[in-house]
């Protein structure tokens, strides 16, 4: 009897030990380990993916530890093991809801195609999906824009935190929010013709990387706008050329005759839409421009330009740029 008592203790000890090494002793998780658990999954289900990801050693031991302590609810999200954890150390980040952010910078200026592009590279999904949002979601800016063909314009450049349990429509969601933020605190809102403005700004935006100078940009193009003239900006050409998958990474002379809507060199007035996603500056040249009389400008090649009332006055600032580059 006492042979059978010691041997039970013994038993006993041993399947404590064992239970305390499940729990206790560390466990070094695969390179990289990533593991995504969704809202609505069950604790036995976290559980099963925390195993099979090779982040703890045993689900029921999962399973025991959330039985025997205070119940928080486990928190859905991405999370991230690149560390020897225990247990319990795994558990009270699920429980805390430590997830993993992807963090996606969106400079001011870029196109649809090139945030698409920057939220594959963050991991967020394929930028073929992140497309189809933005040019089938319009929804979204109805009552900004109830024309619009596609989100673009309205993806507000920024710095953004996102993690994969959120859509892609959630993320653009996001972007156009912020859009509406910004807009309401320069008054854009309250202004009649939202398009024009969005569209205005997504050209001055990539017309200078100067802000003191796109008000007065801003204001050449208005100017050959009241006047008729064509607005022969080149940064159009380039997104009629992304739009229907033909731009090379450089314009030629024969890119200006493109037969599309943006092309602002073949088609007068204003392109149907933004040509990328303008910054807040940029939105306030367009909402509030110079008063200038000016038609034409060129680069400086000092990261500026030279504005002109004439084409003459124009001629010769293309030429002092010329040679400031070296050419005849």
């Amino acid at each position: 009897m006492r042979t059978l008592l010691k041997v039970f203790l013994i038993a006993i000890l041993a399947a404590g030990g064992y239970l305390a090494w499940l729990i206790y002793a560390p466990v070094t998780p695969p390179s990289d380990s990533s593991l995504l658990l969704r809202s609505g999954y069950s604790t036995r289900r976290i559980a099963s993916e925390l195993k099979n990801a090779g982040v703890i050693r045993n689900q029921y031991a999962f399973l025991l530890w959330h039985l025997l302590h205070p119940k928080p609810s486990l928190k859905a999200g991405e999370y991230r093991f690149e560390h020897r954890d225990s247990l319990p150390q795994v558990y009270s980040r699920i429980a805390r809801g430590d997830i993993y952010f992807h963090v996606v910078t969106i400079p001011e200026g870029y196109t649809m195609f090139d945030i698409a592009k920057a939220m594959e590279h963050a991991g967020l999904g394929p930028s073929a999906d992140f497309l189809h949002v933005a040019t089938t979601q319009t929804q979204l800016i109805s009552g900004l824009a109830p024309n619009a063909k596609s989100l673009e314009g309205y993806l507000f450049p920024n710095t953004y935190q996102f993690t994969r349990t959120q859509s892609l429509e959630e993320m653009a969601a996001t972007m156009v929010h912020q859009f509406r933020q910004v807009a309401q605190q320069i008054g854009l809102n309250s202004n009649s013709d939202v398009p024009t403005i969005v569209t205005m700004a997504s050209i001055v935006e990539k017309e200078t990387a100067a802000p003191e100078e796109r008000a007065r940009v801003a204001s050449v193009y208005y100017n050959r706008l009241a006047q008729r003239m064509a607005l022969d900006a080149d940064p159009s050409i380039i997104y009629a050329e992304l739009l229907n998958g033909s731009y090379q990474g450089a314009l030629h002379h024969a890119d200006m005759s493109v037969n599309s809507p943006y092309n602002t060199y073949r088609f007068p007035g204003l392109p149907p839409g933004p040509i990328g996603n303008p910054g807040r500056t940029a939105l306030e040249a367009a909402l509030h421009p110079e008063t200038t009389d000016f038609l034409y400008f060129v680069a400086d090649g000092a990261g500026h330009h030279r504005f002109a009332h004439s084409i003459e006055e124009h001629n010769r600032n293309v030429a002092a740029y010329r040679r400031s580059l070296g050419m005849h």
